[in-house]
This record gives C-alpha cells, sequence and structure tokens, in this order.
C-alpha cells in the first residue's frame, strides 16, 4: 500500500526526501518525513502514502506515546482484533498500521532500559555484533508480538530511548524490503532498491553470482538482489539495528519468527477437506477485502482468478456489497484466456473491463517494465497493461497468484528430473559460483552453498520445500504482483496466501497436488464445490506471458534475438547462459541500460533499441 525507505547513519533530509521521489508510484496520495539526530549519526524515516485504509488518516511515519516511531507498507488484517484486545492504547488512527506500535509498547517497550553501545565486527557484507545470530540476541524479544500479527508488512520501527531500529517483514515475503550498507557504514532501507539510487554515495553494480543463479533458476535465490550488496530483510524474519560510538549501522539481532513447513498428512478428503480448502480461500478473500475504497480482481481466465473472482462475488453477496469489476489483459479477443474470462464475468454477472494490448505500446512498456521490476523478465508483458487499466478504476486488485505454489501447478513438477538437468546445465555453463562463507549465514544474502538442482529436486514436495524457502515465490511471482503493480499505484493482494489456506495447502498428500495427467487436484475438488463451469475447473495450466500475449512475445524475440548473440559476449561468465536464453540475453541488455547505467536521476528514457544500445562499460561495473 505504501513505499517506504530511510537512513540510519550519515543521514541527510535532502537525501531522504529524494530517495521518497524515487519511490512516489506506491504512494500517489501523501507522504511523510521523519529525522533525528542521536548524538553520532541521525535516523530518517520516510513514507509515500498509497491510501486504502482510513483514507483522512494513518499519515506516516506513525509517532507513539511512547516515543517509537513506525513507516509500514502493507496491512494488517487483524488489526480490529488487536485493538480489541488492548483497549488501553491511546489510539491516533483509525487504521491498521498503529497496531504494530500498540503491540511493540506492550510486548516490548522497557522504559527503564537505556542505550548501549553495540561493538560491531564486518562480517561478508555487513557490520554485526559477535550475538546477533546467537539465542537470545536482540531480535528474539519481538518474535512473539510480531507473531500476532495477520497481515502484509514490511515496516522500520525506531525506539530512540535504545537507539534500536527493528526492520521486519511478513511471513511469506509479500511485501519487499531491502537494505544495503555504504562504505562509511550508513545503512540504507527500502521497499524498491531504486530509492537508493537518490543516495549520492550508492553505486549500483551487478553481483555475478546473483545473476547466474537467476539465469538458472529463472528466479534470484535466497535474500539476494541482482545487486552487488543489496540484501532482501528475508520473508518471515525480525532484524535489529543500532549505531555505534563511530556512528556506523550496526546488525545486533536477527531472526525467523515464521519457517513455513510442507508436511502432508497422509490421507486427505475430498469432500470435507476439500470444504476446508475452499472455506479457508473464501476467508482469505474477505480479509483482502478490507478497504475504503473501490477495489478489483484480476482475472486471466485460469482456475486460480476464476475461483477468486466467484469467491469474491460470493463475499461481496453475504456482506449486501457491489461485486468486484475484473479485469483481464490479452493480445486478443479470440485468445484462449480471454475467451475463458468472459466466461466467467458473464457467468457471474460480473462487470467486465477487457483490454487488448497494442504491439506498439507493447514495445514502449519494455523499459517501464524492467525498470519497474528489479529483473530481467520480460516474460509477462501484460502486468504493466493490467494494472495501468485498473489504475483508472480501483487501488486494490485481488489476484489469484500463489496458487500454483502451494498446489503444485506448473508442469515441471511431472518431470523434475529433466528440470533439474536445464538447471544444473544451466550452471554448468557459469562454472564454479565464487560465494565467500562470510556471505552465507542469518542476515547474509545465501542460505547455503548447495544450488545443484538435481540434489535439492528429489520429489515434489522437496522441490516445493526450497522454492518456498529459496525464494520462487517471494523472489519471483511475488516481486512481480508487487512491482507492476504499485508501477500504477494499485495494490495487489494475494488470497490464496492467508495463514489459513497455505497451512492447509502444506498439509495436502502430494498425489492430491499433482499427477502424471494433471495439476492442482485438491484445488479442482474445492472448486467443484462452486457453481463455477466445470470447463473452466478443468481448464489446464496455461504459461503466464507467452499464454496472453503469443504473436507479441513471438514477434519480439524475433526481431531481437539476432542482435542478442552479438551482445551476450559482452558479460563474460554469463555469456555461454545467455546465448542458450535469447529472452533472458534480451532481459540482461535492458536492466544494464536502466539500472547500470546513469540511474541516479530517475528512470531513463528512449526507444528499447536507443537504450539497448547506450549502456556503459560491463567491465567497469
Amino acid at each position: 500500500m505504501c513505499g517506504i525507505t530511510g537512513i540510519l547513519g550519515n543521514g541527510d533530509y535532502t537525501v531522504l526526501s529524494s530517495m521518497s521521489k524515487n519511490l512516489s508510484h506506491r504512494g500517489p496520495d501523501g507522504s511523510g518525513r521523519f529525522e533525528s539526530d542521536i548524538v553520532v549519526g541521525s535516523i530518517c524515516l520516510a513514507q509515500s502514502r498509497l491510501a486504502i485504509v482510513d483514507v483522512n488518516g494513518s499519515k506516516q511515519p506513525i509517532e507513539s506515546n511512547h516515543n517509537c516511531v513506525l513507516v509500514q507498507n502493507g496491512e494488517i488484517y487483524n488489526f480490529q482484533k488487536i485493538k480489541f484486545d488492548i483497549p488501553n492504547y491511546p489510539w491516533l488512527t483509525s487504521g491498521d498500521s498503529e497496531t504494530i506500535l500498540a503491540l511493540h509498547r506492550k510486548y516490548a517497550y522497557d522504559d527503564k532500559k537505556t542505550y548501549e553501545v553495540p561493538i560491531g565486527k564486518k562480517v561478508g557484507s555487513l557490520f554485526k555484533t559477535s550475538g546477533a545470530d546467537k539465542l537470545g540476541n536482540n531480535a528474539e524479544k519481538h518474535r512473539s508480538w510480531v507473531s500476532k500479527l495477520d497481515g502484509v508488512w514490511g515496516f522500520a520501527l525506531w525506539n530512540p530511548q535504545i537507539r534500536e531500529l527493528i526492520l521486519c517483514r511478513d511471513p511469506l515475503g509479500v511485501k519487499p524490503l531491502f537494505r544495503t550498507l555504504l562504505p562509511d557504514g550508513t545503512l540504507l532501507f527500502g521497499s524498491e532498491i531504486k530509492s537508493f539510487y537518490a543516495h549520492p554515495d550508492f553505486e549500483a553494480k551487478p553481483d555475478i553470482n546473483a545473476l547466474a543463479v537467476r539465469l538458472a533458476f529463472e528466479y534470484p535465490l535466497d535474500y539476494t538482489t541482482l545487486f552487488s550488496n543489496v540484501t532482501s530483510v528475508a520473508q518471515g524474519t525480525i532484524e535489529t539495528w543500532s549505531i555505534d560510538k563511530d556512528g556506523k549501522a550496526v546488525l545486533t539481532g536477527v531472526t525467523r519468527y515464521n519457517n513455513e513447513k510442507i508436511s502432508p498428512n497422509k490421507d486427505w478428503n475430498p469432500t470435507l477437506d476439500a470444504k476446508n480448502l475452499l472455506d479457508s480461500l473464501y476467508n482469505g478473500i474477505e480479509s483482502r477485502m478490507m478497504s475504503d475504497v473501490p477495489l478489483g480482481v484480476v482475472l486471466s481466465g485460469g482456475l486460480d482468478s476464476s475461483l477468486v473472482a466467484g469467491l469474491s462475488k460470493k463475499v461481496s453477496d453475504s456482506k449486501g456489497l457491489k461485486s468486484p469489476d475484473v479485469w483481464t489483459v490479452a493480445g486478443d479477443e479470440n485468445n484462449p484466456d480471454m475467451v475463458a474470462a468472459v466466461r466467467v464475468a458473464e457467468h457471474y454477472g460480473l462487470n467486465h473491463h477487457k483490454k487488448i494490448i497494442d504491439p506498439e505500446k507493447f514495445w514502449h512498456t519494455l523499459p517501464n517494465f524492467i525498470w519497474s521490476g528489479e529483473d530481467l523478465d520480460i516474460s509477462v508483458l501484460f502486468w504493466q497493461p493490467l494494472f495501468e487499466e485498473m489504475s483508472k478504476s480501483v487501488k486494490v486488485g485481488i489476484c489469484g497468484q500463489g496458487a500454483d505454489e502451494l498446489h503444485a501447478g506448473y508442469s515441471r513438477y511431472k518431470d523434475l528430473n529433466k528440470h533439474s538437468k536445464l538447471i544444473d546445465g544451466r550452471l554448468s555453463d557459469f562454472g564454479e559460483l565464487s560465494i565467500e562463507k562470510e556471505f552465507i549465514g542469518p542476515g547474509q544474502p545465501w542460505i547455503n552453498s548447495n544450488f545443484s538442482a538435481q540434489s535439492n529436486f528429489t520429489s515434489v514436495n522437496n522441490t516445493l520445500q526450497f522454492e518456498l524457502d529459496r525464494g520462487q515465490l517471494t523472489n519471483f511471482q511475488l516481486r512481480l504482483g508487487d512491482r507492476h503493480s504499485m508501477a500504477f499505484g494499485v495494490e495487489a493482494r494475494i488470497p490464496f496466501l492467508s495463514r489459513e489456506h497455505r497451512t492447509l495447502s502444506h498439509r495436502i498428500p502430494v498425489h492430491w497436488k499433482i499427477n502424471d495427467v494433471d495439476e492442482k487436484l485438491a484445488l479442482r475438488c474445492a472448486a467443484n464445490l462452486t457453481d463455477l463451469p466445470k470447463d473452466i475447473v478443468k481448464r489446464p495450466k496455461m504459461p503466464a506471458g507467452t499464454a496472453t500475449t503469443p504473436d507479441i512475445m513471438s514477434d519480439l524475440l524475433s526481431e531481437l534475438t539476432p542482435i542478442a548473440k552479438d551482445w551476450s559476449d559482452d558479460y563474460g561468465k554469463l555469456s555461454p547462459m545467455l546465448k542458450r536464453q535469447p529472452d533472458m540475453a534480451i532481459g540482461m541488455r535492458l536492466f544494464h541500460a536502466m539500472h547500470l547505467t546513469d540511474n541516479q536521476d530517475g528512470i531513463r528514457k528512449g526507444s528499447v533499441m536507443d537504450l539497448i544500445y547506450d549502456v556503459s562499460d560491463w567491465n567497469s561495473l
């Protein structure tokens, strides 16, 4: 719902303003800033707001009566319950974000505790105390109250009394939060990496190891980004930071408060369990319809989005509300996705917004897509036209993302051996990854150094667990939904990832998820309990992007692939991988042009062809 950014260390209000301005697309409804000197150094917080709940109130940063300050991106869906449980808190707003401050005051704030100067040692890419990743570290005292939150978030909370900054991200990493340390030890953090570009001491440089893994797996792995020394705050994680005697930011604690585990039951009842599964999705949709502004539904025509559309209408009917409108984009009217979406919309009597993508505009979208996504992907360009169209009417788009990851919806799960060989073959094209041991561990970019697909993808459940733990959902699907919706001031909400639904999904036996013929069997059983048309329930999974805009993608690849072979040689150890993946070679070149070439002043302008040939020297990066 917003963009947040901040500085701990050598802060500057003018720089902070520029950093926040780079996130203004995430929050067109207002902005706020906080700055305070802290003897040595300073703390700076900023938010660009997308107002969805308590539209006229809940401006951020929010300062509490215990002198703590909060900036948050996301929503707390159970905020009314938390407010009921903490009746004595002096509420300043009617919104959801303030509940974070209330929980912090009740469960973690100690007015007798004083600041202790941390002693940080440089380990890998950061300074941290010796006990930062040990039992009893400073972050662990926040586990219990953070676990009471039900929602999606990335937040920063500053406690001036002990000079502690809390950075925290929701259980699955639906909402983004990144950080980097500057050479002088100053910590920058923000909802998008492009906020860092406004800082004069930040240099956007590529992370070769992360890029290689991205090209092999098709998503960034672990907490890496494609930028050197820029790391995600891990999903389901709390970090605590303080400032030392020299004004350097020091990591004083890191802890996981949530670990998702796939633990299938032996049995699954296609009647009773299917109903529970359906009810959990209904509840997830109901909570994600929390809004004081108009919302809509993304309707691709597949099972997942169609189920969300149908249940959204059911929720609305039960509350006596108008059903949400639905939006579909495609390359033409006869596209199978569009045809299926029309059928669903007509079946439920939903107001249907249909967008046919203009091939010419599609080309113009490419640079914006790469800029917004902060990634190499060019296969799902329909995201931006979709959310651009939605932004004309609504601020919230409810999506069907996450179902394929929970319910084994991808065809690759049917032949893991083939899939593993493909990934490991790509890794062998690159050669040995050069990841230092210091870069592995809590608070660092990598979980471990075992990147072999064949050793990790030994079963469907092991593969699902690996992808859940190491980034397929967080770093690909959720990144796509967040960046490209927020590029137009629309928030993507993901009911399939509600706590209740994903817990039940983790317990489904694998033979109720996928077999040699079909996928998402349990979810289809649940869908059969609704009045969704049976042909939609049975509709097979279609690859996003190429299915939506097959002719446009084909024309794009035909035109750019021949010249992509020429520039692939520019990228050293990455060249063999890029030559085998022309779509990634195109994405790589545009990423180089948009994010690694003269980016300090924001998005670069120009045609695709001009940008492709106007890039910085790779070797200098």
